[in-house]
């Protein structure tokens, strides 16, 4: 391999391609009595904690990151599971939308409005009486957590993760 070669190989390996995407974590936080914390966003919808995925940043250090910014709850990456990824079909042409569904194992704290702009309040909520008017991301992330929710199935895409031994 030549100089130039080798040269536009190494470029090649650490610049990314146009943006197309947008990489967000959902994070499902469960109390001791199985509720689920659940925002009202100014606009009306429900959503779970979670945001975008900063360049450099893994998927555990973005959820635990985003639950901190949004509600003061405090947790450790080492508690965040990664249940899988969800494509979303209902993206502009410019954009495709990609969600990491993620669950917390444990996390400290009392939720507080953090972002009063955005939430109204959080509140603790029964997983089998979720309300209807769910931030679509959101809901795909709790179908990734508990198949069996009474939740429309929606357009999108789900990737179950499963673990490598070792």
């Amino acid at each position: 391999m030549t100089t130039a070669e080798q040269a536009a190989t190494a470029e090649r390996n650490v610049r990314p391609p146009d943006a197309r995407a947008s990489l967000g974590a959902g994070v499902v936080v469960v109390d001791a009595d199985g509720r689920v914390l659940l925002g009202l966003h100014r606009s009306g919808v429900w959503e779970l904690p979670g945001g975008q995925v900063e360049p450099g940043e893994s998927v555990e250090d973005a959820a635990v990151r985003e639950l901190a910014e949004e509600t003061a709850l405090v947790a450790d990456a080492a508690d965040v599971e990664v249940l899988g990824l969800i494509l979303d079909s209902v993206t502009s042409d410019r954009l495709t939308r990609l969600t990491a569904a993620t669950a917390l194992r444990a996390f400290r704290g009392v939720p507080a409005v953090t972002e009063p702009d955005k939430i109204e309040r959080w509140e603790w909520t029964d997983p089998d009486r979720l309300p209807e008017a769910l931030f679509l991301p959101s809901a795909q992330v709790l179908r990734m957590w508990r198949p069996d929710l009474p939740i429309p199935g929606g357009p999108f895409h789900r990737y179950a993760l499963g673990r490598l031994p070792g």
